[in-house]
């Protein structure tokens, strides 16, 4: 059985193993990765040989790193890696390649709905209704989205919300709040199975569901790189942040915001930004906080989301789905049981 892996900004590590009795044998690791001395790859074989077929990505990775010695000089390759190259060789991690997908683009709905989504959609991929997928978001109407885990009235500025007309929603995912009006961001959702992230932390994890729209941003002319743990960054500035959520059912929803043309101002008018952040992240103006892209690429923001899901398509293999109107009626009967209710906005008052 074979694994093959690639961390972002790692090298490729591919893995050949046999399970004989339970047991991991007739380990082979290969890749173009760099190590000193030679026989620390004899080393990382021999920890390999013989464990469990069952254990897991940390436990392998852990048997990998006591094998090593102090003087070894491992260059894009982990002890990590070589747990997800086991894993994947024995069926319980996946690729990208493994993954049948879908792109939807729209339709143009109220940002609350596009939130339910998030919910209902990762509901219907777990029960096998329907494929995984990329999805890129539209709305129509200004909105503050927070994360689960947020305080209401620490984030919110209820002033000027109800000065400029703009509803609050929580959505299923931690992270900071989301300042969105139309046109002014893009955002999407990649609903995959967790089988694809086995192995990884949730840090790992990011930048490698992200490594696609990296390579986008580059297209669009946006030298962009990850800053621990969600956040996705240019030489001028943040651009945007990811959240994720696990589920049950064995798939997991990961999507981005990024900003496109914000109104810097009446964003700070509407949100809460404490002063520990802005130092945490050495701001001196936090309406500068957000870069937005339209001066970084000079480009329409349709142009730019073309862009993202032609090279999503070329490199997965994606073919278009579509959001039904039974997924919007199911939608908004979540938003009266759940998510447009008092209670789930203000649960953390």
């Amino acid at each position: 059985m074979r694994g093959e892996y690639k961390a972002p900004g790692q090298k490729l590590v591919i893995i050949d193993v046999d399970e004989v009795d339970g047991k991991l044998a007739n380990v082979r690791l290969a890749g173009d990765f760099f190590l000193e001395p030679d026989d620390a790859l004899e080393r990382i074989c021999a920890a390999v040989e013989g464990l469990d077929a069952d254990t897991d990505s940390a436990g392998i990775a852990d048997a990998v790193r006591a094998a090593l010695r102090d003087d070894d000089e491992l260059l894009g390759i982990t002890p990590e890696a070589v747990g997800v190259a086991v894993r994947r060789a024995l069926g319980h991690a996946i690729g990208w390649d493994d993954i049948d997908f879908e792109i939807i683009r729209g339709p143009v709905l109220p940002p609350i709905l596009n939130v339910i989504l998030d919910e209902t959609l990762v509901q219907d991929v777990g029960a096998g209704r329907r494929k995984p997928f990329l999805r890129i978001w539209e709305w129509d109407s200004p909105c503050i989205v927070i994360g689960s885990f947020q305080s209401y009235d620490n984030e919110i500025n209820q002033e000027g919300v109800d000065r400029h007309g703009i509803t609050v929603c929580r959505r299923i995912t931690g992270g900071g709040a989301m300042f969105m009006e139309a046109g002014n961001c893009i955002t999407y959702s990649l609903v995959i199975p967790t089988a694809l992230v086995d192995g990884m932390s949730f840090a790992q994890s990011y930048p490698f569901l992200d490594q696609w729209v990296m390579e986008a941003l580059k297209k669009v002319g946006v030298k962009a790189t990850y800053v621990p743990l969600n956040d996705i960054a240019s030489e001028q500035g943040k651009i945007g942040g990811a959240a994720q959520k696990h589920f049950a059912s064995g798939v997991m929803v990961h999507h981005v915001t990024m900003a496109y043309d914000i109104d810097a101002n009446k964003m700070m008018d509407c949100l809460r930004i404490g002063g520990e952040k802005i130092r945490d992240k050495g701001i001196r103006s936090a309406v500068k906080r957000v870069d937005p892209m339209r001066s970084q690429t000079g480009m329409p923001r349709d142009e730019i989301i073309d862009v993202f899901a032609d090279h999503f398509a070329q490199t997965y293999g994606a073919t278009p789905g579509e959001i039904t109107e039974a997924d919007i009626a199911r939608a908004k009967e979540r938003c009266a049981e759940k998510f447009g209710t008092e209670a789930w906005t203000h649960r953390i008052p």
